[in-house]
């Protein structure tokens, strides 16, 4: 069985944790890295005109560095990220956009400093149609 551990993380926090485990695991890893790195002023979610907030709000897609090469090879994939309201960051919905799901075993994984994981797999199920199941444990 070929696993990916997949994941996008705005301060470490999400990276720390999905390295930890694909290493665990053995797994292969791919960082989701936004085409516009993000600074310190566009995370800030007390501003509610920063770049997330407004990502969020306007459900943008937010274009991403690189490909996963071969990404037919996996029948596990780890999607990771923290959660920005109640919900996976835009650039991971634009990332799934980019894949065929088919038949692939899904699982979300979640870091918060404060929220649930909430309905995240619900919210994450479309760009990931196809897949033969879906899971999110924050």
């Amino acid at each position: 069985m070929n696993t990916l551990v997949t994941y996008f993380s705005a301060e470490g926090t999400t990276k720390k944790i999905a390295e930890d485990f694909a290493k665990k695991i053995e797994a292969d890893v791919f960082e989701i890295v936004p085409t516009e790195l993000y600074t310190k002023e566009d995370i800030n979610y007390m501003n509610p005109v920063s770049r997330c907030n407004r990502e969020q709000i306007r459900k943008k897609d937010v274009p991403v560095k690189g490909k996963v090469a071969e990404f037919d090879q996996y029948d596990t994939v780890y999607i990771g990220f923290p959660i920005w309201y109640a919900q996976a960051p835009r650039v991971v919905y634009t990332f799934c956009k980019e894949y065929n799901w088919e038949g692939k075993k899904v699982c979300a994984f979640a870091t918060s400093g404060g929220s649930g994981i909430g309905k995240t797999a619900k919210k994450l199920e479309p760009y990931v149609s196809g897949a033969a199941s879906l899971d999110a444990k924050l």
